[in-house]
């Protein structure tokens, strides 16, 4: 039997609301109806709904102010806008807020009910989309490195050696060196390669969000959780857990990730419940935590905990011999995504990328190949097809700079060259914005 759909009409037009009631519900769906979003909310709070229905143009709290505030929680229904022809551009905007939809009135009922169907099913696989998209990804990945350099082959030897262990692995490495191929390796040659790699970026969220996204929260566990979250340990019972930049994650969190890691229970945000996951952590970061946990940045005992298996990857500039075998694997890559069919690099554009530095290491390569691709006209790249020209030389042997003096100094130069766009340094970096904030506030960039 089919489970009853659960829908919430906010609209401030009562005949409408009356009419989207009687009639939804002869179609078989659970109507509630609320005159305005201040009512939505309270309702949202006491019930938890598939699908809401939700009208753009009201008084005091209006649809898109609704929507910024249900967009914090995870765990809220798919959101289907109802407008009126004079306000379509209203309803894109309300797209890029998370709308599933939007119908503009009048419209069919019968209409109507089948994109609430939709919604429900959208809303309803999230979850199993979300772990699809990361499937994807995990499959453009190779499936085992392609790297011709000693130190890479070590790494992998020692990857096949500890994968099949439940021990945590802690990757150490620079931005864009590999270090999420390196989990996914592990996960598959691991026992638990049938269940689950499930990542997430430490950097990306605050405190509060990152509890949440790893143990979930109880409805009402603050604001804006309207309905019970399962965190990502819970989804990636059985499986693997990845959490990138870990050096980012603030002291309250790495408090209850130490107790999971020593029992495997945990408590949701707002809850008294134990719950208890059988999950594998393998973290990663491009920070020194040592550093940190001196300054007080980082827990010891977590740092301990974590360190049980060390692998470090080491930069693109100091494995060379890897640049051409991975150049051509991207090259295979983005050809196929545009179609393109280009027999490879000429020898110049070659040398070119191997006596390059690259400060963005393998991410800023993919970058670099991916843009060659889309301008490339000939049967092989060459170097006018290479984004490189005027970014920073590789650096004298005897200068012996820092690895974070290295870091400034091009990001400076990156910077320069985009005439302050922090969305074109990003791409050029091949970083994303809040990656880049964080190192523009950590070397006091402004």
């Amino acid at each position: 039997m089919q489970e009853t759909i659960r829908v919430l009409v906010v609209d401030d037009e009562e005949p409408l609301r009356r009419l989207l009631k009687k009639e939804l519900a002869r179609k078989g769906f659970s109507v509630e109806a609320a005159p305005d979003g201040k009512a939505g909310l309270e309702i949202l709070k006491e019930s938890t709904f598939d699908v809401l229905l939700l009208d753009i143009m009201m008084p005091g709290i209006d649809g898109i102010s609704l929507m910024k505030k249900l967009r914090t929680d995870p765990a809220a229904p798919a959101i289907i806008v109802l407008t009126g022809r004079a306000t379509v551009e209203t309803a894109v905007e309300a797209m890029k807020h998370g709308a599933y939809d939007y119908l503009t009135k009048p419209y069919k009922l019968d209409e109507l009910a089948i994109i609430i169907n939709r919604a429900y099913e959208y809303g309803r696989l999230s979850i199993k989309s979300r772990l699809f998209q990361q499937e994807l990804v995990r499959k453009e990945m190779p499936a085992e490195f392609i790297s011709t350099s000693k130190p890479m082959k070590d790494i992998l030897s020692l990857v096949k050696k500890i994968a099949p262990t439940d021990s945590p692995v802690f990757i150490q490495g620079e931005s864009g060196t590999g270090k999420e191929l390196v989990a996914n390796t592990i996960w598959h040659h691991s026992k638990r390669s049938n269940f689950p790699l499930i990542a997430l970026n430490c950097a990306a969220l605050s405190e509060n969000l990152i509890e949440s996204e790893i143990f979930g929260h109880e409805k009402g566990a603050f604001t804006n959780a309207y309905q019970t979250k399962h965190g990502i340990v819970e989804v990636a019972d059985k499986g693997t857990l990845f959490l990138d930049e870990i050096g980012e994650m603030p002291l309250g969190p790495q408090a209850k990730l130490l107790r999971f890691l020593d029992s495997g229970e945990f408590r949701r945000v707002g809850s008294n419940k134990t719950l208890k996951v059988d999950v594998r952590l393998v973290a990663a970061t491009n920070k020194q935590l040592l550093e940190l946990v001196k300054k007080g940045g980082f827990r010891e005992d977590l740092y301990y905990r974590l360190n049980v298996i060390n692998i470090t990857v080491p930069p693109l500039r100091e494995r060379p011999e890897d640049i051409p075998g991975l150049a051509a694997h991207f090259l295979r890559k983005y050809g196929r995504k545009m179609s393109k069919h280009i027999e490879g690099f000429t020898s110049e554009a070659m040398e070119k990328l191997i006596n390059y530095s690259w400060p963005g290491n393998v991410r800023e390569l993919e970058n670099v190949v991916e843009r060659a691709v889309i301008l490339c006209d000939a049967e092989r790249i060459g170097v006018q097809d290479l984004s490189i020209t005027s970014m920073p030389p590789m650096k004298e042997p005897g200068a012996n700079p820092s690895l974070e003096e290295m870091e400034k100094d091009y990001i400076l130069r990156v910077l320069k060259e985009a005439n302050g766009n922090q969305s074109k340094a990003s791409q050029i970096l091949g970083i994303d914005r809040k990656t880049l904030y964080l190192k523009l506030k950590k070397y006091g960039i402004s």
